[in-house]
């Protein structure tokens, strides 16, 4: 199945959408007690999201065109992203790839929705760069898990754009503030359940900056495998229902290009990954 956080034009807020095709049926709409967001379906667990695969044919269908979309988690209870793992993309940065994950936060205020504008003061930083990442989201509380139990936690999967402010990851030890700039997050437009993603090691992922393919890739040429990363992050902590996962960039980054390609004002940057979606994000620099 697959979700989304549309926004009606005649509404302006979001509201979880079940995606079939070119039409979405608005979730709340199927029965009494439906879920508005995609984080109150997940808690519902597998006999919530049952009920609305069976109610899906009684809901009104609505043109998918023409509606916005919101970020497609909204409160995830943290969004963990992991560098460097990509051997591709970890040489090109000139940073080692270490024998455990390289894992930082991501703040709340840098998800944004597909189709939309991120802007940031050119006094800030001149050196923003795109990063196309598989995102992972979790369906049951996950604690120290087996790498091959791991997947067994995930709900699904969606596009995720990790935009980072070079200078300022070059010039910090930590890295969560370069990358949660307000909109420096996009996911979406959708989410697919983890029954449509058999194997998440085997996705062709790639980035589009202004008409221009700079990323191709496919998600097995991941460093650690998405159920090696959950099974790390679980050793530690609880991974609760809704966290976001996102597993790190392929190569073909800006930063390393020469010379070094970056987002631009009035760029458009669109990040994707065969089989979920395609994400788009528009760019303006203020100053």
């Amino acid at each position: 199945m697959r979700f989304a956080h549309v926004v009606p034009p005649e509404s302006g807020e979001p509201r979880l959408a079940l995606v079939e095709g070119d039409e979405v049926a608005i979730v709340e709409e199927l029965f009494d007690g439906a879920p508005r967001v995609l984080e109150e379906l997940i808690a519902g667990g597998d006999e919530l999201l049952a009920r609305v695969r069976e109610s899906a044919d009684r809901g009104t269908r609505h043109p998918l065109d023409g509606m916005g979309f919101a970020s497609a988690v909204l409160s995830p209870p943290v969004i963990l992203a992991i560098g460097l793992n990509y051997a591709a993309h970890s040489s090109e940065l000139g940073l080692k790839t270490d024998s455990t994950p390289t894992v930082f936060v991501l703040w709340p205020n840098s998800l944004a929705g597909h189709d939309h504008t991120t802007t940031w003061p050119r006094s800030l930083s001149e050196s923003v760069d795109y990063e196309a990442e598989l995102g992972v989201i979790i369906g049951t509380p996950a604690k120290d898990v087996s790498p091959e139990d791991a997947l067994d936690h995930v709900w699904g999967y969606t596009v995720v754009n990790d935009i980072t402010a070079r200078d300022i990851q070059y010039s910090e030890a930590q890295w969560s503030r370069c990358k949660s700039f307000d909109g420096f997050t996009p996911t979406g437009p959708f989410v697919v359940t983890a029954d449509e993603v058999p194997d998440p090691q085997d996705l062709h992922i790639w980035t589009v900056l202004d008409g221009t393919t700079l990323q191709d890739a496919t998600t097995g040429q991941m460093v650690r495998p998405v159920a090696t990363l959950i099974s790390h992050l679980s050793r530690s902590a609880t991974l609760l229902p809704g966290t976001l996962i996102s597993t790190g960039s392929p190569g073909g980054a800006g930063y390393s290009r020469d010379p070094q390609v970056f987002l631009r004002d009035r760029s458009t940057v669109t990040v994707g990954i065969d089989g979920i979606g395609a994400l788009t994000t528009h760019c303006r620099i203020l100053g």
